[in-house]
């Protein structure tokens, strides 16, 4: 069965983006872009394929999951959508112009999510943003979080606010980088 993946970059305090939805506050530069490049090239969007030449094997992901915040920070997209080289899922009940190939659902999260687990294919990221992260919390297999040396003070959180219900994970890697990032991978307990 397929993995759905929690990988996302998290400020100190537990924000994955400003409140204005921005990211630019998150290093841009430093070794672990180098790490993001090699490892998690799947990852990339389009437009930086384009610019860095790479081409991604999808052996990571083929799916990816967005919450509309998420998906409108990355501004203007190509036609083919911010991941053309990935299955492109938009969650949003209330919003509508997206991409041809990129797939906007106002169903259920869990069930899409359960539905994608069953196919074949590789890894389901989930890309953000926290109101998603939070509907699927229990269907998240792993989180990968690119834990950044800064402190926002406010902005969207890593997950909104759910009802008390515990999910234990425990740490599988741990890597830190010169630039002050570490990358902490949990599996989650099942």
């Amino acid at each position: 069965m397929r993995e759905l993946v929690y990988y996302v970059a998290v400020s100190l305090d537990g924000y994955i983006a400003a409140p204005d939805d921005s990211f630019d506050d998150f290093p841009m530069q430093g070794d672990h872009i180098d790490m993001i490049l090699r490892d998690y090239t799947d990852t990339i969007p389009t437009l930086g394929l384009r610019a860095t030449g790479l081409t991604p094997d999808l052996s990571r992901f083929d799916t990816v999951l967005m919450g509309w915040n998420t998906y409108k920070a990355g501004g203007i997209h190509p036609p083919e959508g911010p991941y053309g080289h990935l299955r492109q899922y938009v969650f949003s009940r209330n919003h509508g112009g997206v991409e041809p190939a990129v797939t906007l659902t106002g169903d259920d999260p869990v069930e899409v999510v359960r539905k994608l687990k069953s196919e074949r294919g590789s890894g389901i990221w989930l890309a953000g943003g926290g109101i998603l992260a939070s509907a699927v919390a229990g269907e998240i297999d792993r989180l990968i979080l690119k834990v950044n040396p800064i402190l926002l003070g406010s902005g969207k959180r890593l997950f909104a606010e759910r009802a008390y219900s515990p999910i234990g994970s425990r740490l599988v890697a741990s890597t830190p980088f010169e630039s002050g990032v570490v990358v902490n991978e949990y599996a989650v307990d099942r």
